[in-house]
């Protein structure tokens, strides 16, 4: 491949794992810009989407299924309606049960709650990966990382081009693309979304002008888990492997993109995820793959210290 062909491929798998991360991150700095909470269990519900959808091909029997059959488009279209509800709801169900009772007590007890939710969720993927189901190697190796099938075809879309460029990458840009544009039309046009930017504004002025705070926070937690459930779907149909573990990598890119494009701000959200996903994609081949994490941070670092609020963020005036 010639230096521009490499370039090109790079950009391809940046702006597609970017993408990915965008939308996770999307959660993250949708509860923050509420609640002001750093929800680490983000990443391991993630994670638990994954298992989700290939417990969903298991019992669907997909796993044997050829990718670009009508039949793996129509699991993959299940897959995008079942896995976002079940991780909007566990979400929603997380935030009904832990957080919302530690709404008024210091900053520090839910985020602690939230690393708690986090090893609970780590520990369920590890049971779940353990299921004596065929698509889990039967439950014989609990830990070890899992196969997603194949949905989507990896043939070159480009022909004989030694840049690669295939269904895979189309489905990442058709699902994440008109997911955030409706996010964010939702977000500014409708009534629920006026509140939630109300209630991000101010929460006590929010409840005194009728708003039903808890409510609309809940509505939240539903939409950020739902986003997380579209990414797990995505994520693993792109890259066909999972395992109990993998929240953690994907929530500290997430949260990293979320502080990047400055948290709380959705577009920034979505800029700081392809700034991770191309920086990961282009340090990988250009670099070594053991400096990839020290670039990332480093260019965090480089924007919290000359724009703290990130690339996106307000400058929020503090109440003395």
């Amino acid at each position: 491949m010639s230096g521009s062909e490499i370039f090109l491929q790079q950009l391809i798998i940046g702006l597609s794992n970017g993408m990915i991360i965008a939308l996770i991150a999307l959660g993250y700095t949708m509860v923050y810009g509420i609640i002001e909470l750093i929800n680490f269990a983000h990443g391991d519900l993630f994670m638990l989407g994954c298992f989700a959808g290939l417990t969903l091909i298991g019992l669907l029997g997909l796993d044997q299924a050829v990718a670009g059959t009508s039949g793996t488009w129509i699991g993959l279209i299940l897959l995008l309606l079942i896995v976002p509800i079940f991780c909007g709801g566990l979400n929603w169900l997380v935030d009904r049960l832990a957080y919302r009772h530690l709404r008024e007590s210091t900053k520090l007890a839910p985020l602690v709650s939230a690393i708690g939710v986090s090893f609970i969720f780590m520990n369920i993927g590890l049971l779940w990966g353990g299921i004596p189901m065929k698509v889990f190697g039967f439950g014989r190796a609990a830990a070890a990382p899992k196969a997603f099938p194949e949905l989507v075809s990896n043939a070159n879309l480009l022909g004989q081009s030694a840049v690669e460029f295939t269904g895979k990458d189309v489905m990442v840009f058709v699902v994440t693309l008109p997911l955030m544009a409706l996010l964010t039309w939702f977000v500014r046009r409708t009534r629920a979304g006026k509140a939630m930017r109300a209630v991000a504004q101010d929460r006590l002025a929010a409840q005194l002008m009728g708003i039903p705070v808890d409510r609309v926070i809940g509505q939240t937690f539903l939409i950020g888990g739902g986003l997380a459930g579209v990414a797990s779907v995505v994520f693993a149909v792109y890259n066909n492997t999972i395992y109990f573990q993998m929240g953690y990598r994907a929530g500290i890119d997430a949260f990293t993109a979320a502080v990047l494009g400055g948290i709380g701000s959705l577009p920034g959200a979505v800029l700081g995820g392809l700034v991770i996903g191309l920086a990961r994609a282009f340090c990988d081949q250009y670099l070594e793959t053991r400096w990839t994490n020290v670039l990332v941070f480093a260019v965090l670092i480089l924007v919290l210290v000359f724009r703290p609020s990130g690339l996106f963020g307000s400058r929020a005036k503090e109440k003395v």
